[in-house]
């Protein structure tokens, strides 16, 4: 019964998630939804208290988001809850702080830019697209259920011992080592009508990105698979700009941005 309770847990998590998912895609793109970034426009718009609630949700958001996938507070989360429920949780938390953020931002006025309705405006739409294509493809590419907890769970009622996924350099990977941030850096810059919240937004969530993969992450991941550190001598971290050949004979390569 527990262990069927725990998969129970893990299932209602991942559609949670999924769910919240699809609507960032819409959040982020001015959608037609109930809330977005660029609506419903407060009133009076764009008050001091408007950019602190955003700046704060961003920042909770990132917290959360960052803290809970350090191994320190795994360990602390799994001294007390069965291990195959820990990544579950993660993803149940990580959603209720997005789904906080989409009932709570508050739009801020001003455009930066606004191509109109001609053929950039598809081409930007087009191309946000293709960034979300990527975030959601690149899961499946390394363990998608794996990342959103349904293997541990789903090992768990079957009764067999949950081992970390193998380190997976294909497809994308091949490329840069984080394409499912570069997909989200394109989903959220690729956009025809730039808002002043947008802007926000978008330089907030990059920053955040860029830091927390460059600081922490990337550390764990050195930890977890030794591999790792020669693999990122070979590969971008997130532009994939080709990496300049090793010089003969000097024992010199690239760095690992």
């Amino acid at each position: 019964m527990r262990s069927a309770l725990i998969f129970v847990y893990g299932v209602l998590c991942y559609v949670l998630f999924f769910l919240t998912f699809l609507y960032a895609i819409g959040f982020v793109a001015d959608a037609p939804l109930p809330r977005t970034l660029d609506r419903p426009m407060p009133v009076p718009a764009g008050t001091a208290i408007d950019w602190v609630i955003d700046i704060a949700l961003l920042g909770l958001f990132a917290v959360q988001h960052s803290g809970m996938a350090r191994s320190g507070f795994k360990k602390w989360l799994t001294g007390w809850m069965s291990p195959s429920i820990e990544r579950s949780t993660y993803v149940l938390l990580s959603s209720l702080a997005l789904i906080l953020l989409y009932w709570q931002w508050r739009p801020l006025p001003g455009v930066v830019w606004d191509v109109g309705q001609g053929p950039a405006w598809w081409l930007l739409y087009a191309l946000s697209g293709f960034g979300w294509l990527v975030v959601l493809s690149g899961t499946f590419v390394i363990d998608h259920f794996d990342l959103f907890g349904l293997r541990q769970v789903w090992l768990r009622v079957r009764g067999i011992a949950y081992t970390q996924p193998e380190f997976d350099d294909s497809f994308y990977y091949r490329i840069v080592r984080h394409p499912m941030m570069l997909g989200f850096i394109i989903a959220f810059w690729a956009i025809p009508r730039m808002s002043v919240g947008h802007l926000l937004f978008a330089v907030a969530t990059t920053g955040y990105t860029l830091i927390a993969v460059w600081f922490l992450e990337e550390r764990d991941l050195v930890a977890m698979h030794p591999e790792y550190r020669e693999y990122r001598r070979r590969v971008p971290m997130i532009c994939p700009w080709p990496r300049p050949a090793k010089r003969e004979g000097s024992g010199l390569t690239a760095s690992g941005r």
